[in-house]
């Protein structure tokens, strides 16, 4: 749930953020992405110490500085104290795959698979739920009245960690990877920062040419860190099983498609009708427009389950990644009236649901149970890297088609954005389909997006894991 209100306090309050503060859009589009960014490196360093016995510690700690971020965003002091602000309740989303690990040690075994799917799903589904309370408390009660909502929340989940979060004390502590962690944060701001100013600065400008190479560098420079050290931050060795790979090249790809959606939707809901096109919707009216997409993101976990009893993980993968694409074409030919955002939503929330519902049974069965916690927070960081691509790439796609002087884009603008969206799914789709064959043989993995005792058929697993047991405890 605290996840969810972080998630929520982000896209569908860009606009009014920028009317509080006297910001540009583009500007205030930072408040989602910083959150983003931040937990690209909180979420794998909150990971590699999930593993160990400070799990219990990492989540109340986590839970306290969202709590402290919320705080200080709420409080009237400007723009940059609630962009800090953001940045600490970026912590919190890394809170996902600490709870996958929780349950993997905590519940039985049948139990634990169909908790870490839930999991899994709840960064979409919250969406829904919580895009529209934040809207109508920001409506009716302003922007820091939103903020402070968050805070109430945040402090809640930090009362209830404290009293039921099991101790993880029995299992075997690890060296922290210091070095990687700050190479790894080095980049992604790099990256971010050049797909965020590349329209002010000019695409072919040299300082964007130079961040951006910079950025490509120094990961390169982590990827052989990484590999080289005995206790990494990250194991980039699993990438080599083809499942993994699958799992976390797909969740970056769809992390893109999905956000980019959303940011879409949610600012074009509120523009003004005076711009020819938009629904003049208030924020709370952008939030309820997303209900549609997280009650079809959980009813699609139980589709999911069926397909996947008698279909290739990697065909549902694909499926999902269609039926979206399906969703940003109805964006891009029709969106003149509210009924029909609600029908785009909905039918994105099936596919997307599908899709995250998959990945955990992808990883968790691929991979030694001690390394749960840390790749499950790769993923959740490459869905995060995604997440605040794709935000960001539609207020940059939005802005190259807003004249100068005006304070509106042009409704090509999102048309272009929907076909750009288009082109990403077709991509994940097409990923889905052909890495699982990177490697020939198929193996027999257990699935936690099942709640029974069934199995799953993913292909070309064996070859990459190496002998049975190094598939989990489990």
């Amino acid at each position: 749930m605290v996840v969810a209100i972080v998630s929520s306090l982000g896209a569908p309050l860009i606009p009014t953020i920028a009317d509080t503060d006297h910001i540009s859009l583009t500007d205030a589009q930072w408040s989602l992405t910083v959150t983003f960014l931040v937990s690209a490196l909180a979420t794998p360093v909150m990971g590699r110490l999930g593993d160990g016995p400070h799990r219990r510690v990492v989540i109340i700690a986590s839970l306290a500085g969202v709590t402290a971020g919320a705080v200080l965003a709420a409080l009237p002091l400007g723009f940059p104290y609630l962009l800090a602000g953001r940045a600490l309740q970026g912590v919190g989303l890394g809170l996902t795959p600490l709870g996958i690990a929780v349950v993997r040690d905590a519940l039985p075994v049948e139990r634990a698979r169909s908790a870490a799917a839930i999991l899994s799903v709840t960064t979409v589904a919250g969406v829904g739920l919580g895009y529209p309370i934040t809207g109508v408390v920001a409506q009716y009660g302003g922007l820091h009245a939103a903020f402070w909502f968050g805070a109430v929340v945040s402090a809640l989940g930090l009362l209830v960690a404290v009293l039921v979060v099991p101790s993880s004390a029995h299992r075997p502590a690890g060296r922290l990877d210091l070095p990687g962690a700050v190479l790894l944060g080095v980049s992604l701001a790099g990256l971010l920062l050049g797909i965020s100013e590349g329209e002010s600065w000019g695409w072919g400008s040299a300082r964007l040419i130079g961040v951006l190479a910079a950025s490509v560098a120094v990961f390169v420079a982590w990827v052989v860190v990484e590999l080289r050290r005995a206790h990494p931050l990250v194991d980039l060795r699993l990438l080599r099983r083809p499942a993994v790979l699958t799992a976390d090249i797909t969740a970056l790809l769809a992390g893109v498609g999905m956000y980019l959606l959303i940011s879409l939707v949610t600012r074009f809901v509120q523009t003004p009708t005076s711009s020819g096109y938009g629904l003049g919707a208030t924020v709370a009216v952008a939030g309820l427009a997303l209900v549609p997409f997280s009650a079809a993101s959980v009813a699609a976990t139980r589709v999911t389950r069926v397909l996947v009893r008698h279909a290739a993980p990697a065909l549902a993968l694909a499926l999902g990644s269609a039926v979206v694409l399906l969703s940003m074409l109805m964006f891009i030919l029709a969106r003149s009236a509210m009924w029909e955002i609600l029908v785009v939503m909905g039918v994105a929330g099936l596919g997307v649901g599908a899709i995250f519902a998959v990945m955990p049974g992808l990883i968790v069965g691929s991979v030694p149970a001690h390394e749960t916690g840390s790749a499950t927070s790769f993923n959740q960081v490459i869905r995060y890297v995604g997440y605040a691509t794709g935000s960001t790439l539609s207020a940059v796609v939005l802005e190259a088609h807003t004249a100068p002087g005006h304070a509106l884009p042009a409704g090509s603008g999102y048309t272009v954005a929907g076909l750009i969206g288009v082109g990403m799914w077709l991509v994940t789709a097409f990923a889905a389909l052909v890495l699982p064959r990177v490697r020939g043989r198929s193996v027999v993995v257990r699935s936690v997006s099942d709640s029974e005792e069934s199995l799953l058929e993913v292909e070309g697993v064996a070859a990459a894991a190496g002998a049975p047991g190094d598939l989990g405890e489990d």
